[in-house]
């Protein structure tokens, strides 16, 4: 809306679609939450109870369980395909509306500026996007804890790490301030006396 309609912005970004967007984001991730706890606690667990994983997740959890995981690992990919697809695709066709506006811009400078400010964003979206949607969008059958656990550190930490350090890099007082640092900045090197 910012790039493709600018105008109409503060008139569609409200105060009442920020409060249900938000509502929205919680009211999922609860139901989420919940439906995950509730068919786990039904599953027997019998035998090993350690989990070769950095947090408690539910691929590793349900390689542990003695019982049937089916509905599980059914609930796990049709909430992960709706939880993570669904965002994925309104992010993709977003972009692809808002590079066809950016391509009806005249100046080179307009078309730079806009390209730059989607292109930390689309960064971001397509790590942790990938990412998860590959960790929790197949079969248990298929899950290695190795490259799985590799891939969770990857939407876990790297990605929330990056986020501030990619945005920031596009501030100009931030590249200002890097410059004036690294203009001044001489290594010193030490000196022994043999």
């Amino acid at each position: 809306i910012a790039i493709c309609k600018p105008l109409r912005y503060s008139m569609i970004m409200n105060k009442a679609l920020y409060n249900q967007l938000a509502a929205s984001c919680w009211s999922g991730g609860f139901l989420n939450s919940v439906v995950h706890t509730v068919l786990t606690c039904r599953l027997p667990f019998c035998g090993n109870n350690q989990i070769n994983y950095f947090f408690c997740d539910i691929p590793p959890l349900l390689i542990l369980s003695c019982g049937d995981t089916s509905v599980n690992e059914l609930a796990l990919l049709s909430i992960g395909a709706f939880i993570g697809w669904a965002p994925f695709l309104c992010i993709v066709l977003s972009y692809i509306y808002i590079i066809s506006t950016i391509l009806r811009i005249h100046s080179s400078g307009g078309k730079q500026k806009a390209f730059s400010t989607c292109t930390s964003h689309l960064i971001i979206v397509l790590l942790y996007y990938g990412s998860a949607i590959f960790t929790y969008v197949r079969p248990i059958s298929t899950y290695s804890l190795e490259k799985d656990r590799l891939i969770s550190v990857l939407y876990s930490v790297v990605t929330p790490m990056l986020n501030p350090i990619i945005y920031t890099l596009r501030n100009k007082d931030i590249k200002e301030a890097m410059k004036t640092v690294g203009s001044k900045w001489k290594p010193r090197i030490p000196s022994f006396d043999i």
